[in-house]
């Protein structure tokens, strides 16, 4: 059972109540080898437990078909915040620092930094504050994707339907007009001109092919 993340700066931790999963190195050289340096540790050597969290791997690196999250075959882990590990190692070559140097200033430089911080929040944000929050994103608007197909299917059904009934309608009117049932020119009054300008050999070449054709799957 892995207990934390092999990547610099992180403190991600195993908890079953969170939904974070962990991912061993994969056993392909080749692949392992660019997992190791896309983790930019020095001489780091990953052994049998160690692991990745979820956190460091884009939405699209996962398969969720089965009840389980699992990785793909060509999944890389491209997520890094590289800028706090630095900074957590010079804290912790500065170990000369006084306790009371850890509390933030509330002076009014300090002040004036929270607020053009909060304005940059205001303004952008349409930006996700972390992965999850993008994957989460990424879902929703697969979803949504899905349900426009389906509709996008029905009306493909609905249309190929009206195409249907209005080949055997307008066959049966050529028909009605070539057994002088019905009056000459009566076709080009009830019926669009697309389908009245056209001879009837073609409707009844038409219609065998419209009645036999099946709908495809999208």
């Amino acid at each position: 059972m892995p207990t934390n993340c092999a990547a610099a700066g992180c403190a991600t931790t195993y908890n079953k109540h969170i939904n974070i999963s962990f991912h061993r190195f994969p056993l392909d050289p080749k692949r392992r080898k660019e997992w190791v340096r896309l983790l930019r540790r020095k001489n780091f050597v990953p052994g049998k437990h160690t692991f990745l969290c979820s956190k460091h791997f884009e939405a699209s690196c996962f398969d969720l078909t089965g009840q389980t999250r699992r990785l793909k075959m060509d999944a890389v882990p491209t997520i890094f915040d590289f800028c706090t590990h630095l900074k957590s190692m010079k804290l912790k070559s500065r170990n000369l620092l006084k306790k009371n140097n850890n509390c933030t200033p509330t002076g009014p430089s300090n002040l004036k930094s929270n607020i053009s911080s909060q304005q940059v929040l205001l303004e952008h944000s349409y930006a996700f504050r972390n992965p999850m929050e993008a994957k989460k994103r990424i879902i929703k608007l697969e979803k949504e994707i899905a349900s426009l197909r389906k509709k996008m299917k029905t009306c493909l059904q609905k249309e190929r339907r009206a195409t249907r009934r209005w080949i055997k309608a307008t066959c049966l009117v050529k028909n009605l007009e070539a057994n002088n049932i019905l009056p000459k020119g009566t076709s080009e009054h009830i019926l669009p001109t697309a389908l009245s300008s056209l001879p009837l050999e073609d409707f009844k070449i038409l219609e065998p092919d419209q009645q036999d054709k099946t709908l495809p799957i999208l």
